[in-house]
């Protein structure tokens, strides 16, 4: 028989109230690993990744609005370079109103072959300024990147064999860029 006076060494060791280990106050948390060395990797590389991820959003969306904003100033471009070009033609149209009016009455050649020479050097003039030039093809040699061959006609003489013989429609430069072939007629 065991005696109930007596308390036993494993009585005094454990809260049977609680059924569980008392702990320290200051004891850390189960699951939780003592001292912050630990604990600082993994929330230093969730708080990067955030501010990769929010670098990048923000680069994103700067990157969106550069493509939009520069459409718009592209378009506006093209705009204000038609307006440009059209406000420096309207004086010619001014021209030929005036000589139609001027000369719808007359029987003078002479007087509308004027007029249209007149209107005709204000227009180079203004198409000049703004940068468009007139190719230079007769007699010259054919180039393929500038000329467009229409057909080939017997030389009139030895040294325009292979050369340009006619031209057929001028062609232009615009600064430094072709915009319009010459249609010339080669010597065989």
């Amino acid at each position: 028989m065991a005696d109930d006076t007596n308390p036993q060494p494993d009585d005094t060791q454990f809260d049977h109230t609680a059924g569980e280990l008392t702990q320290e106050p200051n004891a850390p948390e189960a699951g939780e690993v003592e001292g912050t060395e630990a604990a600082a990797p993994g929330s230093k590389t969730e708080a990067e990744l955030a501010d990769l991820k929010d670098k990048y959003l923000r680069l994103a969306a700067e990157f969106e609005n550069y493509k939009r904003r520069t459409t718009k100033e592209r378009a506006d471009l093209f705009k204000t370079a038609n307006q440009e070009l059209m406000a420096a033609l309207l004086p010619v149209l001014d021209d030929f109103d005036r000589a139609r009016h001027h000369t719808k009455d007359t029987d003078d050649a002479n007087a509308v072959r004027e007029s249209i020479d007149i209107i005709h050097n204000k227009l180079q003039k203004t198409l000049n300024q703004k940068g468009l030039t007139p190719m230079e093809t007769k007699g010259g040699a054919f180039d393929p990147d500038l000329h467009e061959a229409i057909t080939q006609i017997p030389a009139p003489s030895d040294d325009l064999k292979g050369k340009i013989v006619d031209e057929v429609e001028r062609g232009y430069y615009l600064g430094d860029k072709v915009i319009r072939h010459a249609k010339v007629v080669l010597g065989q």
